[in-house]
């Protein structure tokens, strides 16, 4: 299991965890032949009442919505250098965000949100 389904799994997606969706970027992306069955509905889960409720019972005051690193420690995660290296290989991080960490940080969250949402999860368009 890789970071980004421990994620997941902390926000009750146990479902979407066993086999995450994460789309590598445009450019690296291959094609795949069509498949004629369709896709099984995604349950959503509202993760920003969840995060909401995690945030207020927090004993620290967290930026979850813009800091990844404030999001991993609401999730109860390892929010370390090395942590979110490991999370930004798994989702395909450019390697020119890669060499600049405060770039990382902000490429991490924003896709680590977009890949939430695709995997089920109910967050915002301004989050995206």
């Amino acid at each position: 299991m890789g970071f980004f389904s421990n994620i997941l799994e902390k926000l009750g997606m146990k479902d979407a965890a066993a086999a995450p969706v994460i789309t590598p970027p445009a450019e690296t992306k291959t094609e795949v032949p069509a498949s004629s069955a369709a896709p099984a509905p995604i349950a959503m889960v509202d993760v920003m009442t969840l995060l909401a409720e995690k945030a207020a019972a927090h004993p620290e005051k967290l930026n979850w919505k813009t800091s990844i690193v404030d999001l991993l420690k609401l999730l109860g995660l390892d929010s370390s250098l090395a942590a979110r290296k490991e999370l930004a290989k798994e989702l395909y991080c450019p390697d020119d965000k890669m060499a600049d960490s405060a770039q990382m940080n902000m490429w991490l969250h924003k896709n680590v949100l977009g890949h939430i949402a695709a995997n089920g999860g109910n967050i915002p368009k301004e989050l995206l």
